[in-house]
């Protein structure tokens, strides 16, 4: 199943509280559910102004629609083609 990362700006991201990121996961977790099996959030990235979310699937309108439902930020929404890591380089 495809991978996409999702570009968020959300200005303050680095500045917000365990509680605040705990509420907005929830969100984003309930969500899911009631989009079913699908769509899988693996993780997210956050920087002072921006968050980099990555989730699995079937097609990036599944991600737009989870940001709707959620009333997330979405700047871009990017599939990836591939992995590397340092072990791509032996």
């Amino acid at each position: 199943m495809p991978k996409y990362i999702i570009e968020r700006e959300l200005p303050g991201a680095g500045k917000l509280s365990a509680d605040e990121w705990q509420e907005i996961s929830q969100k984003s977790c309930q969500v899911i559910e009631e989009l079913g099996p699908r769509i899988q959030w693996l993780n997210s990235y956050v920087t002072d102004d921006k968050v980099f979310c990555v989730y699995i699937s079937p097609n990036e309108e599944m991600v737009r629609q989870h940001a709707d439902m959620g009333g997330f930020p979405v700047n871009a929404i990017s599939e990836v083609r591939s992995e590397i890591d340092p072990t791509t380089a032996e």
